[in-house]
């Protein structure tokens, strides 16, 4: 006689209640899959002269979907920058780096690890649109965003330049000078209007 059709999972979890099942063409539909609904799936056929089953993998693929990207930068000469980019995906996407459209490869001041990137000691060279790619065998995804390098002039606004009161005759003095700068200013000191030149003191 015409066999009963049934569907059941191999891993014992129940088949999600969205399923529809029909029965005359023996046919499962699940509805919006979802990582949750993959797993071994069994077709079991029975009449009174007997039992047969097949089994079929079900397996969750997703393209890239970004959960994190970057966004532009604005940094002084020297500075470090640092970017993240994370995407969701099945199977989970890898990562690779491009400035102005060409490959970024890690090397001295510019590291990559997976969705980061960094680059160390910022010059004028590094300005530029980068863009973090994401990809698996079912998509690719891209996040852009521009680095500004700027320079800063020398700016004392934060800087003290104590005065010190010698107390005791041979006694040492140091007086910093740190200015906001970028890049790295040169320095030089005068007493008055003269030029200080080092000498042994």
């Amino acid at each position: 006689p015409v066999p009963t059709i049934s569907w059941r999972r191999a891993d014992g979890k129940q088949i999600p209640r969205k399923a529809r099942r029909h029965r005359s063409s023996g046919l499962l539909e699940i509805p919006n899959f979802q990582q949750e609904d993959a797993g071994l799936y069994e077709c079991v056929a029975e009449n009174v002269r007997g039992k047969n089953v097949a089994r079929g993998q079900l397996t969750f693929y997703a393209q890239p979907n970004w959960i994190q990207k970057i966004s532009d930068a604005h940094a002084a000469i020297e500075e470090s920058v640092v970017w993240e980019c994370r995407a969701s995906g099945r199977p989970k996407p890898s990562y690779h780096w491009l400035k102005d459209g060409e490959p970024l490869l890690p090397q001295g001041r510019v590291q990559l690890e997976q969705g980061s990137l960094t680059i160390a000691n910022v010059s004028l060279s590094d300005a530029g649109m980068y863009q973090c790619v994401a990809e698996n065998r079912h998509g690719i995804i891209f996040a852009s965003a521009e680095l500004s390098v700027i320079a800063i002039g020398p700016d004392f606004s934060k800087t003290l330049l104590k005065k010190l009161t010698l107390v005791k005759v041979g006694g040492e003095v140091i007086i910093e000078c740190k200015p906001k700068a970028s890049p790295r200013p040169t320095y030089s000191w005068k007493k008055g209007k003269d030029i200080l030149r080092e000498n042994e003191r």
